[in-house]
């Protein structure tokens, strides 16, 4: 595909080198000429018009304010924190029809939605998993709204369906959110998410009749399902909010134990009821071997302690083994009483101890796997510790045995990243995915006794990887850190500094980004387009002082280096301002509504996607207050308030500044960055930005922050991402 940009002339239309000789056809193609011409000049004014201020609608501002350390901060569209008011709905609905009516008049962006359709269109398999009598795993038919479970007797076994996520809702916004099979594998618990809200409701099915066995669990949430036996299972769940349970605040987590065929009114509550226990996350899990239940409770999304009981003793009395939550430290398995960690503790890019469960505390820990240079992240399965090193964000994995002895190095497919190798201890062969930004997705089986690894499933997609590049390169931010960014591409781009280029970025909670392939990003590069991911300080790319060097009062190097990122791009040829796109969800979200209310001539574009953008305010909502730990919040200090304030999006909108095209997108179900953060951003932008260029916020109705989106969701929103970014670029049509 290529783009053709507007001209003074707009559209050029040819008669393709045909000679017409007869009067007939001479007069035809007069009046054919007269048509294209008059639709060509409609359709240019029908743009220009597009492009002028548009009628956003009327939001009210009221008087309200909040006072911090004696500053006070007016907060004029308070009320749209209201999720539950007639009058917030009705906003949406008019941001709605103003935003989709400007969508639907661009002239390729039905174009677009059928590129994307045609690349998502094929079959996808998930690496198999046993459990009981069966071999299980997920497949989507191409345009399925949700993937599928199916199952099988041994390899040669008859495949059926056995649980069809499609059948939850009519429109597929009802999604699986896990599944847990019993230790013998004849009962299952699966969560299901509603219209994309992260509380679930849990049923509970027999495997052979796939009946359901009881009432479900409801009002779950932020819960793994881990069972004890074949007796019940243990779940992970808030005291039910007052108010809004989208907005409310949730801070009080509890551990559950149900038993099948009891009232959820009678389940047990295993951790959390006590004030000593009052933790903002809790969950837990069992040991393979039934032996152990492991307790890990926080208050942030970093840091947690740590806890065991020990299941068949008589008193269940509960075990310490991390009393403070200053590292990241879980369970990777256990071999009888001997438990390995996977820890950060002393280590910032992780290392694996062992420690008898008899004394399980710090001072009794054993290294066995030493920490490296490079960050690690392990898995387990066949009998082995598999060591999954990231070196500038790609994998290299290692097997260990259970003494800690290197057997050998796994020979991964190339650069890139790959999914955990896992599975129970007794599995014979493993099976694991390997990607990058220009390989889709194929599952490989290991041999964990001879190392051998064979393809298990190829991937089906009709993108074509050599057609196109992908480079990992290294930038100075503004302090002189190096910053890794992949740039990629099809092959034989001119850098004439004229491309349609997205730069992506997210930069926080420990988390990194890692090559993957993106049937949505593919879509970009098929058009033509470039797209770069900037590795930014605050994500875990390279450890605990990576992460910490993006937290708090050290957030704006995180911003500064997505601003660099961005200069390196137009420096390199790659882009230009008026070329170039910036693009992040969540955190990303936040990311790029600071970036473009600091410097609003970086780019044209600008889509921040569920963004926590009112940075005063998000600990007041649902789980929030678990994100300080990288943010810091308002109430802590004058100076935290202050740093806060000085990057907050929502106010740091300045009147009269001309911003970049902007597309703020949100989910009126998202109950993580509740939506109100971009509903404030929105009005506030629409109050005081001035130009041509559009600030418009699309608002997915029955959807939350991401999770579970079915598929016919996720076409229609990135068709009118790319058609906004491609249209505000200056383009006129895709070829």
């Amino acid at each position: 595909m290529t783009l053709k940009k507007y001209t003074s002339n707009g559209k050029k239309y040819t008669s393709n080198g045909k000679k017409y000789t007869s009067n007939g056809l001479k007069r035809n193609w007069l009046l054919i000429s007269f048509l294209i011409l008059f639709t060509a000049c409609n359709q240019i004014e029908q743009e220009k018009t597009m492009k002028k201020d548009l009628d956003y609608p009327n939001t009210k501002k009221i008087e309200f304010s909040d006072t911090y350390f004696d500053t006070e901060i007016k907060d004029p569209y308070r009320w749209l924190e209201d999720d539950l008011s007639e009058e917030t709905e009705s906003w949406v609905k008019e941001q709605n029809k103003v935003t989709f009516n400007y969508l639907d008049q661009i002239p390729f962006k039905e174009k677009i939605e059928n590129i994307i359709e045609d690349l998502w269109n094929y079959e996808k398999y998930s690496s198999p998993f046993k459990e009981g009598n069966y071999i299980y795993f997920y497949k989507n038919d191409g345009l399925q709204n949700q993937s599928v479970i199916y199952r099988k007797k041994g390899e040669e076994g008859e495949t059926e369906v056995f649980l069809d996520p499609n059948k939850f809702s009519e429109d597929g916004s009802d999604s699986l959110a896990g599944i847990s099979f019993s230790s013998d594998g004849s009962l299952a618990a699966y969560a299901i998410s509603e219209d994309g809200s992260d509380w679930r409701k849990i049923y509970i099915i027999d495997v052979e009749t796939k009946e359901q066995i009881e009432n479900p669990i409801i009002d779950v949430k932020f819960s793994g399902i881990s069972w004890k036996g074949n007796e019940g299972f243990f779940y992970s769940s808030y005291v039910k909010p007052k108010g809004s349970e989208l907005s409310a605040k949730t801070d009080s987590h509890r551990l559950f134990f149900h038993k099948i065929n009891t009232n959820q009114s009678e389940d047990l509550v295993i951790f959390g009821d006590k004030e000593e226990e009052k933790r903002r996350y809790v969950g837990g899990y069992v040991t393979e071997d039934d032996k152990y239940l492991i307790i890990q409770g926080a208050n942030s999304t970093s840091g947690n302690d740590l806890y065991l009981i020990e299941l068949e003793s008589d008193d269940k009395e509960l075990v310490q083994i991390l009393s403070d939550m200053s590292s990241d430290t879980y369970l990777l398995n256990n071999i009888g009483s001997t438990l390995y960690l996977s820890t950060n503790r002393g280590a910032p890019n992780q290392k694996i101890v062992k420690v008898n469960a008899n004394k399980p505390t710090e001072e009794n820990w054993i290294d066995l796997i030493p920490e490296t240079e490079n960050v690690l992240s392990p898995s387990t399965g066949a009998g082995f510790i598999f060591a999954e090193y990231m070196i500038d964000a790609n994998s290299t994995v290692f097997q260990y045995d259970f003494d800690g002895k290197l057997i050998r190095e796994i020979k991964l497919p190339g650069i890139g990243s790959s999914g955990a190798i896992s599975g129970k201890r007794n599995d014979q062969e493993l099976y694991f995915t390997f990607t990058n930004y220009i390989t889709p997705p194929s599952i490989y089986k290991l041999d964990p006794k001879s190392g051998d690894t064979n393809i298990y499933k190829l991937s089906l997609s009709q993108f074509k990887p050599e057609e196109y590049v992908s480079n990992q390169y290294f930038f100075k931010s503004k302090d002189g850190t190096d910053i890794p960014i992949t740039i990629t591409h099809k092959k034989g781009i001119e850098l004439d500094g004229n491309n349609p280029t997205i730069l992506y970025g997210y930069g926080g909670f420990n988390i990194s980004l890692t090559p993957q392939y993106s049937i949505t990003s593919s879509a970009w590069l098929e058009m033509g387009g470039i797209y770069a991911v900037a590795n930014l300080r605050g994500g875990g790319e390279y450890g605990k002082d990576w992460h910490l060097a993006g937290t708090k009062q050290n957030k704006q190097n995180v911003f500064d280096d997505f601003i660099y990122a961005a200069k390196y791009l137009k420096d390199n040829g790659y882009t230009s301002k008026e070329k170039l796109a910036i693009m992040g969800r969540s955190n990303g979200g936040l990311l790029v509504g600071a970036v473009m209310t600091q410097k609003p001539e970086i780019a044209q574009v600008a889509l921040p996607g569920v963004g926590v953008l009112d940075m005063l305010r998000y600990h007041k909502f649902t789980a929030g207050a678990g994100w300080a730990y990288d943010y810091g919040t308002s109430d802590e200090s004058k100076e935290m308030f202050e740093y806060l304030l000085g990057y907050s999006p929502l106010h740091n909108i300045n009147e009269g500044v001309n911003y970049p095209a902007t597309l703020v997108t949100t989910g009126d179900h998202d109950d993580r960055v509740v939506p109100a953060h971009s509903f404030k951003f929105a009005a506030e932008l629409q109050s005081k930005h001035r130009g041509s260029n559009p600030v418009l916020i699309r608002i997915e109705v029955d959807a939350g922050h991401g999770a579970g989106t079915p598929t016919s969701k996720l076409i229609e929103q990135f068709a009118d991402i790319y058609a906004f970014t491609l249209f505000n670029m200056g383009y006129e049509e895709i070829n």
